[in-house]
């Protein structure tokens, strides 16, 4: 498969779900105090950094987005489900939503302050991951942040492991192997949150999150 024809399956995919997607995660930050932490600090730095908006990446139906305009980030939405952008500006009608395509973003060089990418990747081939990476470097400034969140495999060994997912096939990720992904696209790893999981979760491996600058 292509990685024109995994992005496009996806985006179908979720265009199928969006209402039901949308009513179900409308706000999964309410009990993770850590990943609101994570976005806290997130914000922080990209303000420090200089202004400069920031592009959440596979934006959903944009609740997220939300948030980091309330930690005062001059934030707009991407992603490749129209009716997920659809839902994303009937909600949120103050902020910018666009559809596009994390392999092509229209989004200039060097042009923004942050980005995030909140589990938009798990439906990534292994052998597309690096396009998606490169396009993340390409747009963010120098000095500019990244914050990717991802599923871990079940240790070192395993670079990549394809798991069952209610929408579309998606992969975890070896937190080392994807940092050194990050790191061949000029994105050095500057902090790193692993979540282990609860008794009662449906699926029992950890949570990622790297935070990384553009060197």
């Amino acid at each position: 498969m292509t990685e024109l024809d995994s992005l496009s399956a996806t985006s179908q995919a979720y265009d199928a779900v969006a209402s039901t997607y949308a009513q179900m995660f409308h706000d999964t930050l309410g009990d993770r105090p850590w990943e609101r932490a994570l976005l806290g600090a997130f914000a922080e730095l990209v303000r420090g950094s200089g202004a400069g908006d920031v592009a959440d990446l596979g934006c959903g139906p944009g609740h997220i987005t939300a948030h980091l305009r309330g930690l005062g980030l001059n934030a707009f939405g991407v992603d490749a489900s129209p009716v997920m952008i659809g839902l994303a500006r009937e909600a949120h009608p103050e902020l910018r939503f666009e559809v596009g395509s994390m392999g092509a973003l229209d989004i200039g060089d060097g042009v923004l302050a942050g980005v995030l990418s909140r589990w938009s990747v798990i439906h990534t081939p292994p052998q597309d991951l690096p396009v998606l990476v490169g396009e993340m470097a390409r747009v963010l400034a120098p000095g500019g942040h990244l914050l990717i969140e991802f599923p871990a495999t079940d240790g070192p060994h395993h670079e990549t492991q394809a798991y069952d997912h209610t929408v579309a096939t998606a992969y975890r990720w070896s937190p080392d192997r994807f940092s050194d992904l990050l790191r061949a696209h000029g994105l050095k790893e500057s902090a790193r949150l692993v979540l282990e999981p609860k008794p009662a979760d449906k699926r029992q491996f950890q949570e990622v999150q790297l935070l990384a600058y553009k060197a």
